[in-house]
């Protein structure tokens, strides 16, 4: 069975939305306008191209990181690994030809079977409306998450609030950096 990865810039409150200037939210670009840059604080992300071996999206996610991420040096990993979108609308021909395999699953049960197939490491990048799901099917595994020391507010959340059971998770990396961004590795424990 494949791991699934969570990845995510969140603020302290909670919040996913708009981390790096999307249009539409109020406080889109949070993760650079008051935060000082600390380059260490991002090794994870390079960490997660080496050690990943498919990226998950959900549709909106892709439509902002497909025509961007396929030219851009800081992401030259992901643009031979198989992608997978998951959405009830997205069509072949709206998937970009410059980023390699893209295949479009079209519910959890497709994850959940993408899951159980031979092969390293899946990451999800963004999607938030997707990430609640994985987390309320109970298919997320691991959760690699860098806080920013923000409290947003109002925005799109990582976290689902649906009424469930406690969900225990083990720390099993965590750092804290100059600019207050805290790196937190969660595994999910079953």
């Amino acid at each position: 069975m494949r791991t699934l990865i969570s990845t995510a810039f969140v603020s302290l409150d909670g919040v996913v939305e708009g981390p790096g200037g999307e249009p539409g939210y109020r406080n889109s670009g949070w993760t650079f306008k008051d935060i000082d840059f600390v380059p260490e604080a991002y090794e994870i992300k390079g960490r997660e191209q080496e050690e990943s071996a498919a990226i998950l999206l959900g549709r909106t996610s892709y439509e902002a990181f497909s025509p961007v991420w396929p030219d851009m040096e800081d992401f030259a990993g992901y643009k031979v690994m198989p992608k997978y979108v998951v959405s009830t609308t997205l069509k072949e021909d709206d998937l970009v030809s410059n980023w390699g395999e893209t295949t479009i699953l079209r519910s959890l049960d497709e994850v959940a079977k993408l899951k159980d197939t031979e092969g390293g490491p899946i990451i999800v990048h963004g999607s938030a409306t997707l990430n609640r799901g994985l987390s309320d099917a109970g298919l997320i595994d691991r959760y690699h998450l860098l806080v920013f020391p923000l409290l947003l507010g109002a925005g799109k959340r990582l976290f689902p609030d649906t009424d469930k059971d406690v969900q225990k998770l083990k720390l099993v990396e965590s750092e804290t950096y100059a600019n207050g961004i805290q790196k937190n590795v969660f595994d999910v424990v079953r």
